[in-house]
């Protein structure tokens, strides 16, 4: 994944904000990021424009070679679809459905699914995968949302504050599986969080401020979960 010289400036009649500011920035794939920096960094929106949800106003972002920044609409949602996932501090769960089928869904759109049974028990969910989302907690909401975007099985899982609404025993949990999904299963994982212990167990380190990027460190030797003092 690489930014180049890319700029995303919104604008409210004849003010300019530049959430980002030809930023310049290559990561590898197979690794586990994490990108710090304030509220309002421009953090959130490196990951929109990742995740191709959003657009640049300036420059190029290449994924595996291809410059998604140029993709129609059609090209954005299977890019989406077939290599992002998503997990937001908004849990995005469809009320209607059990945590089964907001899980299940994703076999709708991925073409090469994970067991959604696997997923919902790897976040201890499994006592619950007949509740609807009105029956869980923040909590446990969060990680119905982790469980379906790792379900998705894509190659790139772009995490917002994925452990902002857990508490520390299970946000640990979550951390341990993002983290073997990186190293055993060679996924990106790349998390934007306030949190400099999550950043300690990161191969990578980005740290972002005013809509540049301050610094961009490889970790030779990355802590695991356990190490961590939580």
């Amino acid at each position: 994944m690489e930014f180049k010289k890319v700029s995303r400036v919104y604008r409210n009649g004849d003010h300019e904000q530049w959430a980002l500011n030809h930023v310049d920035l290559s990561l590898e794939e197979g690794r586990f990021i994490v990108i710090l920096g304030p509220s309002g960094a421009g953090k959130s929106t490196m990951l929109n424009l990742l995740g191709g949800l959003d657009s640049p106003t300036e420059g190029t972002i290449l994924v595996d070679g291809k410059d998604i920044s140029t993709l129609s609409d059609n090209e954005l949602a299977d890019y989406r679809a077939a290599t992002v996932g998503f997990v937001f501090q908004s849990y995005n769960l469809i009320p209607t459905l059990t945590v089964q089928e907001n899980v299940a869904l994703v076999k709708e759109i991925a073409p090469d699914p994970l067991s959604s049974h696997a997923m919902i028990d790897a976040v201890g969910l499994t006592d619950h995968v007949h509740n609807f989302p009105s029956e869980l907690s923040g909590g446990e909401q969060q990680r119905v949302s982790i469980a379906r975007a790792l379900a998705k099985n894509p190659k790139i899982l772009l995490c917002d504050e994925p452990t902002g609404a857990l508490d520390s025993e299970t946000g640990v949990m979550v951390l341990r599986l993002l983290l073997s999904m990186a190293r055993e299963m060679g996924k990106t994982i790349i998390i934007v969080t306030h949190n400099q212990q999550i950043a300690k167990m990161a191969d990578t380190v980005v740290r972002v401020k005013n809509g540049k990027i301050v610094s961009c460190e490889d970790q030779e030797d990355p802590l695991t979960v356990e190490e961590v003092e939580w």
